[in-house]
Formats: structure tokens, sequence, C-alpha cells
């Protein structure tokens, strides 16, 4: 799953730097504040797949003494940031440049430069979506797109999806404000482009936002499989009864498991421990993303304990 998130990230780092460079170019040529705006989009792009990157480095790191459970929530802190940054930097960025553009309009200037330069975008970008949403939808499998990104547990995936998509949706915006702006000689609209790209900016990343802090505070493994992983304890000759299934995503592909088990009480506690390791190896077997695995035990040798 890493090796699959880096190459979207990769692929979103090296698009959104070339894009970057072509649209500050176009913006200082002809003094678009769409283009301008779209330029700030991309440099904040570039920033963002760099603290992926970081998180997904920082998540693979080993558990250690200060981090029993290891790492893995770096991932949803640094995708935390990156929707922040989108919202203040890439978002507030757009709609103020906006605001001023249309405070103090100035005529567009040479309009084919821009058409030039949001045809390459459109291009660049186009392949940067193209590799993040097959990367996404090798992942998601049977699932839907929406019920993938709401159950998914990979923010890496889809922060690049959603950057890429609003990428796009902002070079729309960004041609329309230039050519509507142009042909009607109205510098306003080129401004209101500018601020329509910022509050695109803002709501996907009020999205993001949502997703990483759930997963950040602790979000439980799919209903399915936490239904799934107690019938494959029920199914061991030595359960009596299966209780309660504590999961928590330390990562995407790193989950807590807590599984409350009534043994039959009859067995003696060797017969007791080997149905855990039974259980635990059956688990891992359908589910490797277990990695951790507490078992507690409600009769242990005739008695009780936990």
């Amino acid at each position: 799953m890493a090796a699959e998130s880096k190459t979207a990230v990769f692929a979103a780092i090296a698009g959104n730097t070339v894009i970057a460079i072509i649209k500050f170019a176009a913006a200082a040529m002809t003094g678009s504040s769409a283009m301008l705006s779209e330029g700030i989009h991309s440099v904040v792009d570039t920033g963002n797949g760099g603290l992926l990157y970081l998180g997904i480095r920082k998540s693979a790191k080993p558990a250690d003494a200060d981090h029993p459970f290891g790492h893995g929530k770096e991932l949803y802190f640094w995708s935390l940031i990156v929707a922040i940054s989108i919202f203040g930097i890439g978002g507030g960025m757009s709609i103020y440049e906006g605001i001023v553009h249309m405070a103090h309009p100035s005529p567009l200037e040479n309009p084919t430069i821009n058409y030039i330069v949001l045809a390459v975008a459109t291009i660049v970008e186009g392949w940067s979506f193209y590799v993040a949403f097959r990367q996404f939808g090798a992942a998601k499998g049977r699932l839907g797109t929406w019920d993938a990104i709401r159950t998914g547990k990979d923010t890496s995936f889809f922060t690049v999806l959603f950057e890429d998509a609003a990428a796009m949706l902002g070079l729309v915006i960004a041609f329309v404000g230039v050519f509507a702006g142009h042909l009607l000689h109205n510098p306003y609209i080129d401004g209101a482009a500018s601020i329509l790209i910022g509050l695109v900016l803002a709501g996907v990343a009020l999205l993001l936002a949502f997703e990483s802090k759930g997963l950040l505070l602790g979000e439980s493994a799919d209903a399915r499989v936490v239904t799934e992983i107690g019938a494959i304890a029920a199914e061991d000759a030595a359960v009596e009864q299966v209780g309660r299934a504590l999961t928590m995503h330390l990562g995407p592909d790193d989950v807590l498991l807590n599984l409350e088990i009534d043994f039959v009480d009859t067995l003696p506690a060797e017969a007791v421990r080997e149905a855990v390791q039974r259980i635990e190896a059956a688990v891992r077997v359908r589910h490797p993303e277990m990695t951790k695995i507490f078992i507690e035990s409600a009769s242990l040798g005739g008695g009780s304990g936990g």
C-alpha cells in the first residue's frame, strides 16, 4: 500500500512543480488574477505532496519505547497539516488575491498565453490525476468511490486525489474567468474566478480535515471486518462465546484488535493458550492488517480472568 501511495504522491509533486512555474510566468506576463491564484494553488499542492511523503516515511518507523504501537498515525497528522495548508494558504490567498483584483481591476494582457498555459497545465494535471485515480481504484476494490473515501484509512490516497480533482476544476474556472473577462472586457470576472478557486480549495480542505481528524482520533475497522473477526473466533471449538471486538486504526494497514472471548470452562490453561494462538493466527490469515491482537480470556482453566 505504501508503494502505491508514494507513486501517486511523486506524480503529484512532479506535475505541480512544472505547472507552478508556467502558471506564475503566465500571470506575470498577462496580469491575470485567476492565473496567479492557480500558481499559488500549484505551489501549495507541491508543498503538500512533500508533507504527505514525509508522513508516509515517518509512519513506517518501527515501534520504540516511547511509541510502543508504532508511528502509523504520523500519516494522519501530516494529512491534517496538508488540509490546513490548503485551506489557509491555497484557499485564503486565492480569495484575497481575487478581492484585491476586484478592488483594483486591471485589463488582461495577451490572454493567448493564458490559454496555452492552461492547456499545458490540463495535460500535466490530467496525467497526475490519472495516476492518483488508478492507484486509488486499485486500492478501493469493489467499493464505490465515495464509500471508499468515507471508509478508507489511507489519507495519502484521497488527499492526492482530492487535490488533483480540485486542480482540474480550478483550471476550468480559470479558463472561464480568463475567456469571459477578455470576451466581455470585464476584469471583474477574472477576480471573481480567483475567489471561486479559493472557495473550491477551502471546501476540499474542510473535507480532508474532517476525514483526517476522525482517523487521528482513532477510527475502528470496518464493521464488516469486525463481524468477520467475531465469526472466525466463534468457529474455534474452545470458544464458548465471543464478546466485544474493539479495533482502532493506527495506520492504513496497522490495526489494533482487542477481543473478549469466553472459553469453555472445563479447558485447562494450556488448552486456552493454544486456542488463543490458533485464533490469532486465523485472524491474521484473513486480515493481515490486524498487526496487534490482544485476546482477553473470561475463562482460564475453570476460573475467570482478564
